[in-house]
């Protein structure tokens, strides 16, 4: 528990502000929960984040010990592709967080692979053991981790050459128009919604580049095959939002234009179906796939029994 004294000339500033300035290894957003969550007491009283400080105030912050740097290892079913003694290929299924973070400490791919390959604690992050590369948690579809540091340095390594291929498969809003094209546009965090990622304009944001063919068209959806050529957050998502064609599915960057799915697709109608890198330890070419799920499945069937589509 901290216990700090409003100094007279802090009248008239905002409580989560003055906070910020004399604790600054919590962010501004970190004491705002805090004080959500009434850990937080001035002169006693829980206040709002918004409170105005009068100057001669009593602040009691209770701050909460950081997370445990280590992972606790959670026995989970695992769709295992391959598995040597370098690497671990997964299908991840929809709904499944890949590493712990923000409002998901449990249930992670990276505790079930960790319960599954003990010898993986330690390669990498101690919060993301093996974890190389991610997916969203409501993307499918394949991921490599690392089981050996020599195997996560070669596979972070080829990462960054752009030499792993991976390719997804998604259906989204409306009909491209377009059999095939090339989206290349930076991206960056989006500059009002901290959360999201948005495409920026030149210099406020990083390369991002994403090419995409048409493989079936229908009355008002898409079926698209994609591959990327960069590894920027939430990239497909917010590159086909940005063509006007959002993954179906996709409340967050489909916006209130894109009306659900005549399915329920259970997370994102995106899946990463191929995915191809040189082995870490023998070099030799490894090529991986991971059929389409039953829910894209059942989507796709829908669309196809609905209308007869144009192929693309």
């Amino acid at each position: 528990m901290a216990a700090l004294r409003v100094e007279p000339g802090a009248a008239g500033v905002r409580l989560d502000r003055w906070l910020a300035e004399r604790l600054p290894a919590l962010s501004r957003a970190k004491l705002q929960a805090l004080i959500a969550d009434g850990r937080v007491r001035l002169d006693g009283r829980v206040p709002k984040p918004s409170h105005t400080l009068r100057g001669g105030e009593t602040v009691e912050v209770e701050i909460p010990p950081p997370p445990a740097e280590t992972l606790e290892p959670e026995a989970a079913p695992l769709a295992v592709v391959h598995e040597d003694a370098h690497v671990l290929v997964v299908d991840k299924p929809a709904g499944m967080v890949v590493h712990p973070g923000a409002g998901h400490a449990r249930g992670t791919l990276a505790a079930a692979a960790l319960a599954h390959a003990p010898g993986i604690a330690g390669v990498g992050g101690p919060r993301r053991p093996g974890i190389v590369h991610r997916l969203d948690k409501d993307t499918s579809g394949l991921l490599v981790l690392a089981k050996t540091p020599a195997a996560y340095d070669a596979l972070v390594a080829q990462l960054a050459s752009r030499t792993v291929t991976r390719t997804y498969l998604a259906v989204v809003h409306g009909r491209v128009r377009r059999d095939a094209g090339v989206i290349d546009a930076p991206i960056g965090r989006h500059p009002h919604a901290r959360v999201k990622m948005a495409v920026r304009p030149a210099g406020r944001g990083k390369r991002a580049v994403t090419r995409y063919r048409v493989l079936e068209r229908f009355k008002e959806f898409t079926y698209l095959a994609l591959s990327l050529e960069t590894g920027r957050t939430h990239q497909i998502r917010v590159h086909l939002a940005a063509l006007g064609h959002p993954v179906a599915g996709d409340d967050v960057y489909g916006g209130r234009r894109a009306a659900p799915p005549p399915v329920a697709v259970d997370g994102y109608a995106l899946h990463a179906a191929q995915l191809a890198f040189a082995h870490p330890a023998t070099g030799a070419h490894l090529e991986f796939t991971a059929p389409l799920p039953a829910r894209m499945e059942r989507l796709l069937s829908h669309l196809r029994h609905s209308a007869a589509p144009g192929r693309g």
